[in-house]
């Protein structure tokens, strides 16, 4: 078994303060790996950056369709959301749409990240519900497919119809049986695979061009809804957005908690993993940012690139005190 690569350093003035190490895998259209370091076998669980893989049975089981979701339904489905008003409010019509409330998510409620939400629950003295949650465009297409089979309420256990379907993707999507699963933030099943797994799903994603059939049209859909909508994948600030305006349609790019980061290269036919050992975010921006400059899809002098690559770190006084970079002989 390979040892995890160093993949980004941190500069403190002429000083190498800390070193963050990872796996990382690009695959292609026929499921090999181009390239790699540290180990591409290594098992993980992709948490949120699974989030269009979730999302292929709301689609090929007929769901979409039916209930004529949108391009912006799709790219919320697949998104982990700052739970700003653009957000909640799209959530919410989605759910009057199915005839259901607040109270038939399984996600949660959470806090919204973004301030002028947060803020505006302060001011009103109102809590936050489960549609600030960041998963809840994701729960909501599960409502939507459960609601489609006809299937119960509770449709996060693992053995309910709507997982079992999603299951069913995953494990046709990386190509492997998945051999565990752990409760996400959300509280609906992860399910394991390996980095080159997970690779290899993405690359599936990148190629659907190429194949026929409601998959692929599925897989598509997914991708082109979240290039359309960057904004409803993520939010403002946030790396995936910030990532997938400045590529202008060349990638769909999605973050996972515990520093887990997929890209969706469908001109290049490509699909990229990676993992960050440590589980640190500022790191697996970096090394997301570092492949996709590599691979010619993201200029390293955009402003959204230098935000996580060679980007400068500043303390309270705005001074420049470091640096957040690719280690050497990494992408």
């Amino acid at each position: 078994m390979a040892k995890p690569a160093p993949m980004v350093e941190i500069w403190r003035g002429p000083l190498l303060e800390s070193v963050h190490y990872g796996h990382a895998v690009i695959c292609d259209d026929a499921g090999q790996i181009v390239q790699s370091w540290g180990d591409p076998e290594a098992l993980i669980y992709p948490r949120s950056s699974s989030k269009m893989i979730q999302a292929l049975p709301l689609l090929t089981s007929g769901a979409a369709e039916k209930y004529g979701l949108t391009s912006e339904q799709l790219a919320l489905a697949c998104a982990s959301h700052n739970g700003a008003e653009i957000h909640t409010s799209r959530v919410d019509a989605w759910l009057s749409q199915l005839g259901l409330g607040d109270d038939d998510f399984r996600c949660g409620p959470q806090e919204p990240s973004d301030i002028p939400a947060r803020d505006a629950l302060i001011k009103t003295d109102n809590s936050p519900c489960q549609v600030h949650n960041n998963c809840s465009g994701k729960h909501a297409g599960f409502l939507t497919l459960a609601q489609h089979m006809g299937a119960g309420p509770e449709y996060v256990e693992v053995d309910h119809p709507v997982q079992q379907a999603c299951l069913e993707a995953f494990e046709e999507t990386t190509g492997l049986t998945s051999p565990a699963f752990g409760i996400d933030g959300c509280s609906a099943p992860n399910f394991a695979t390996t980095v080159v797994g997970l690779a290899r799903s993405m690359a599936w994603f990148a190629s659907a061009a190429d194949r026929s059939g409601r998959e692929a049209d599925a897989a598509q859909a997914l991708t082109q809804a979240m290039i359309k909508h960057p904004e409803l994948v993520a939010g403002e600030g946030r790396a995936c957005t910030n990532l997938m305006r400045a590529m202008g349609g060349k990638a769909a790019v999605k973050t996972g908690a515990e520093a887990v980061f997929v890209a969706i290269l469908p001109e290049k036919r490509l699909g990229v993993a990676l993992k960050i050992v440590d589980g640190a975010t500022r790191a697996s921006e970096c090394a997301i940012t570092a492949i996709l400059v590599s691979l010619g899809v993201l200029d390293a002098n955009d402003p959204a690139a230098l935000k996580y690559l060679n980007a400068s770190m500043t303390n309270r006084r705005d001074l420049h005190v470091g640096t957040i970079k690719a280690a050497p002989g990494f992408a």
